[in-house]
């Protein structure tokens, strides 16, 4: 188990599949809340206080549940900080899964990370403006990762799923299926013809019924060899209430 301290309001914890598989627990139990996650996140949160000084919000906290596929997942808790905006607030999450794992891989492959591991994925910040060409460059001719525009979902029931598109606006223009693996009902979130400012707001409101599972395609290759895919296209209009 292995805790980073992010800020004062924020800790993330790695924990490795032997680990889960210490702890008999995967990423089904946090995202049904089992029993067991919940022991396993108490544990978490005394660790983190002993080693790094996190002090969890007196009454509640996020908790949001990111799969490193192969390698286990990782749990960040935070307080809330309304200044921050939620389109902000999904790009940090996507962008800071997309570094742990790009620290991942050059630990494993021996490639050319920094120090502190921050490798290609420093890049993954936006300059002060925001601002980038269409080739992802700024100003500066700094590389720029662009926004996300792929997200993937697991809910724990279909009928989340069909509350989560009940709140969506009718008109909006993302693309959308659902797969079903272990139980489990994961809903891709692509962009499509939506503004980026309504994709990432459908992306946060997406949040508040399940966990993001995946930030890119690349890491959706045991989702798509095992599981079964019901709802191929238009999958949130089809399941609009």
């Amino acid at each position: 188990m292995r805790i980073e301290r992010v800020d004062e309001k924020t800790v993330k914890c790695f924990l490795s599949n032997e680990e889960l598989e210490e702890y008999d627990i995967d990423y089904k139990d946090f995202v049904l809340r089992s029993d067991k996650a919940k022991e396993v996140v108490q544990e978490i949160i005394e660790q983190a206080a002993e080693e790094v000084g996190y002090k969890p919000p007196r009454f509640a906290f996020d908790l949001q549940i990111m799969m490193l596929p192969d390698q286990g997942l990782i749990l960040t808790f935070s307080d809330r900080d309304p200044e921050i905006k939620e389109s902000d607030q999904f790009i940090e999450c996507l962008k800071e899964m997309k570094r742990i794992l790009q620290r991942t891989r050059e630990k494993i492959g021996g490639g050319n990370a920094d120090a502190s591991g921050n490798g290609d994925a420093q890049s993954a910040g936006q300059d002060q403006n925001g601002a980038a060409d269409a080739n992802g460059t700024d100003a500066k001719g700094a590389r720029q990762v662009s926004r996300p525009t792929f997200a993937v979902f697991a809910f724990a029931e279909l009928g989340r799923i069909i509350e989560f598109a009940s709140m969506l606006p009718a008109n909006l223009q993302v693309e959308s299926s659902v797969h079903v693996m272990d139980g489990l009902y994961f809903l891709y979130l692509l962009k499509g013809r939506a503004s980026y400012e309504r994709y990432s707001r459908a992306c946060i409101q997406a949040l508040e019924f399940a966990s993001l599972y995946a930030a890119e395609p690349s890491q959706t290759a045991q989702l798509e060899e095992h599981g079964e895919c019901l709802i191929a296209e238009k999958a949130l209009k089809k399941l609009r209430k």
